[in-house]
This record gives C-alpha cells, sequence and structure tokens, in this order.
C-alpha cells in the first residue's frame, strides 16, 4: 500500500516528465524509475507509467498547437502508423520475458541518442537517394515505416521514443526542430493512448499511482509546451542528445553490475 508521501512522490515526478517530453524528450525516463524505486515490479511500473503520462502528452500538444499549423497532412499521413506500432509494442510488452525488456533498454535508447546526433548527414543522404526533399507526401511516406517501428518501441517501453521520434521525423521531413517537436508531440500522444487502452485489459495498472500521475503529467506537460517555442532549436537537438546518451549509459551501467 503506497503512502500519501510516496503518491505525491510520483506525482511530481510525473509533472516533470511531462515537462520533459514536451520540451526535449525522455521524460519518461524520471517517472519510470522514480516508480521502480518505490518498490512497483519493472513490468508493472513500464505499464502504470505509459497510462499515467497520457494526459502530459495531451498537454504537450495542445500548447504547441500553434506549430502545427500547416503539419495536417503529415499528421493524417504519420497518425496510422503511430497508432498500429504502439499497440503492437503494447502487445509486445505482455508476451516476452521481462529479462528481455531488460537486457534491450540500454541499447534502445543510445541507439536514438546517436541516430539524432548524425540525423543531419543521414537526411542529407536519404534526399540523394530517394529524391524528396522531407517537404511533399514523398518525404511522409518514406517516414511511415520508421515511424511505425519507433512506436512499436513506445508501446513496449516508453523511455526514448521522444528522442527517437525526433530522430526520425528529422531525417525525413525538412522543418525547425520546433514543429518537429510539436508533431512528434501528437504522435508520441497517439502511441501512448494506443498502448494505453490495450493495457487498461491487462490488470497490472496501480491505479491510484496512475490517477495521481496523470494529473502532474498534464500540468507539466503543459507548462513545458508553451516554454518549447522559446528555445533555440540546436540547443535542443543536442539537449535531447545529451538526455538520451546520459539515460542509456545509466541503464547500460546498470545492466552490466
Amino acid at each position: 500500500m503506497l503512502t500519501g508521501t510516496e503518491l505525491a512522490l510520483a506525482g511530481l515526478a510525473a509533472a516533470a516528465a511531462g515537462m520533459a517530453n514536451a520540451l526535449a524528450g525522455g521524460g519518461t525516463l524520471i517517472s519510470f524509475p522514480a516508480l521502480v524505486a518505490l518498490g512497483v515490479p519493472e513490468v508493472v511500473a513500464n505499464i502504470t507509467n505509459t497510462v499515467a503520462l497520457c494526459p502530459g502528452y495531451v498537454g504537450g500538444a495542445l500548447a504547441q498547437r500553434k506549430d502545427l499549423a500547416g503539419q495536417k497532412k503529415r499528421l493524417l499521413m504519420l497518425l496510422p502508423s503511430a497508432i498500429i506500432g504502439g499497440l503492437a509494442g503494447g502487445i509486445l510488452l505482455l508476451y516476452v520475458s521481462e529479462q528481455v525488456f531488460h537486457v534491450l533498454v540500454p541499447f534502445l535508447i543510445l541507439l536514438a541518442a546517436i541516430l539524432l546526433a548524425v540525423q543531419d548527414r543521414i537526411r542529407d543522404w536519404i534526399r540523394r537517394h530517394t529524391g524528396s526533399d522531407g517537404t511533399d507526401g514523398k518525404g511522409c511516406r518514406n517516414a511511415a515505416l520508421p515511424v511505425g517501428l519507433a512506436a512499436a518501441y513506445g508501446g513496449y517501453f516508453g523511455p526514448g521514443l521522444s528522442v527517437i521520434y525526433l530522430a526520425v521525423l528529422g531525417l525525413f521531413l525538412d522543418d525547425t526542430l520546433t514543429r518537429l517537436n510539436a508533431l512528434k508531440q501528437c504522435l508520441s500522444l497517439a502511441t501512448n493512448v494506443a498502448a494505453a487502452v490495450f493495457f487498461l485489459f491487462s490488470g497490472l495498472i496501480i491505479w491510484p499511482l496512475a490517477i495521481v500521475m496523470a494529473a502532474g503529467a498534464l500540468l507539466g506537460g503543459a507548462m513545458g509546451g508553451h516554454i518549447a517555442g522559446r528555445i533555440d532549436p540546436a540547443r535542443l537537438k543536442w539537449l535531447i542528445v545529451t538526455i538520451g546518451m546520459a539515460v542509456g549509459l545509466y541503464y547500460l551501467v546498470q545492466l552490466l553490475i
């Protein structure tokens, strides 16, 4: 039975996670370890965390809606991949052993951070070989499968999803990081809602934690969304890379010791 203090700590962690997700991604890497530190088993913590942070993505998406102007076509083309991938990842989580889940986490996060760091070079290579400038429907079509794979990862294990999404979107779409960040918010919301709906029937959600964290995530996401548009895109990118590398290395060390 969780105490009031423990619930309050979980709520604060969720608020910080919601804000971080809106700003740079990786916010789940705040709330997920917090749940584990409170004694919640890893898979249960992951599922509860996914359900709880959905409102944070809503708050972040609404706060950044002005940066979504002109991106309706992108959303319509990429949302199906985000939803299907999130559902597939949620199903995978419940049917793959917890040990496999534990081993894969650091490598997936490190890969995402590295991909984001070199995205400019990779994006140029993709344009030369596909003939897409990233602004038309072809760019979105090329991004659909990678977005679906990223969503499957997110449904399986939320931490790092925002980093992967930004890396993928930056490879295929030619736009400012601020606008891609807003698009990322909507795709992350779709992915997490798809996985969360599936998890509702798992019987593994700790509802008192989920409710308190949902309130915190909504507040944090809204606050972070308002701040995101004022941050220099280049600094935002390297902040995301730093977060991804630091968290990935932390999980890798924990795996090896």
